[in-house]
């Protein structure tokens, strides 16, 4: 059914008859009649009684009916658009935004901080999660946005936010202390303290132990980078984990030692999947984050 004749039928009773209504929608009266035609025909109901010229229109009780939705389906209309509009000027929506547990605090906080000041009125949802619940819940539709350290090439749209080089935190007393770099394969007989296995840092810590050669054993799990070192501190083992991360936690009792492997790296993105039609809200992150990037 074609809303404009239907506005053009709920203007022809609201005016009480097609002189009026002519002229509100600007439109012939030979041309509102053929209009009306149209929707009789469509409908195969009669919505009006036809008088003399110059009288009071008069509905059918298939044309009450016709009336009573159709204004409800206009104004329906209106709020739809006012809601878009709303979106569009940012004045209204919602954005969901997963964080990953290692490092989104340090790096977005003042970003997140920025986009409640300049949009208050969007309702923000923040999830925190490790990088496999974190790319479930994005393929789910649960989540819009998300961080973490994932190949954009596999069906992702991103931007690199952060590029950080890897440290080996150790106890002030393990002899490993004494050289200016360590390699992975260095680590073979060394006690690993490690993230869960949901954690992506997990999953590439393990990966370049295998490329050199072995498997970690021994290995203690932990989900927070602090109580990670507080352990490397207590002497349970080592940690691999990123520079600025190993720098932010560090204690009295362990010692960081940049890591020589090009393939270990801590590349942070925030991303999205490459088929999904972004809200405004979500495009307004992403242009806040690539600004905040370019003033870096």
């Amino acid at each position: 059914m074609d809303l404009k004749v239907l506005r053009y039928f709920i203007e022809i009773i609201d005016a009480g008859g097609f002189g009026k209504a002519s002229e509100k929608v600007h439109l012939t009266q030979p041309a509102l009649s053929k209009a009306l035609r149209q929707l009789e025909e469509e409908l195969d109901l009669v919505l009006l009684e036809r008088g003399k010229r110059g009288t009071q229109v008069k509905l059918t009780q298939a044309g009450e009916v016709v009336y009573r939705h159709g204004k409800e389906l206009l104004a329906g209309r209106q709020h739809m658009l006012a809601e878009l509009s709303a979106q569009r000027s940012l004045t209204a929506g919602e954005l969901k935004l997963g964080l990953a547990p290692l490092g989104s605090a340090e790096i977005f906080a003042p970003i997140i901080a920025k986009y409640r000041q300049q949009y208050p009125q969007i309702d923000m949802h923040l999830l925190v999660r490790g990088g496999v619940e974190q790319t479930l819940a994005i393929q789910k539709g649960e989540i819009e946005l998300a961080t973490g350290i994932i190949n954009l090439d596999d069906g992702y749209h991103g931007i690199r936010v952060f590029n950080d080089p890897m440290v080996v935190v150790l106890p002030k007393e393990n002899p490993l202390t004494s050289r200016p770099i360590l390699s992975i394969h260095d680590l073979v007989d060394e006690p690993q303290v490690m993230f869960e296995t949901e954690y992506t840092l997990y999953q590439l810590v393990l990966t370049a132990c295998q490329h050199a050669g072995f498997t970690p054993k021994n290995i203690t799990r932990v989900s927070q980078a602090d109580f990670g070192i507080a352990l490397v501190a207590a002497g349970t083992g080592v940690m691999i984990l990123p520079r600025s991360i190993a720098r932010r936690y560090s204690v009295s009792g362990v010692v960081n030692i940049p890591l020589a492997s090009d393939e270990l790296r801590w590349e942070l993105s925030l991303f999205w999947r490459k088929e999904q039609v972004l809200s405004f809200a979500a495009q307004a992150m992403i242009a806040l984050v690539e600004k905040h990037l370019t003033q870096k």
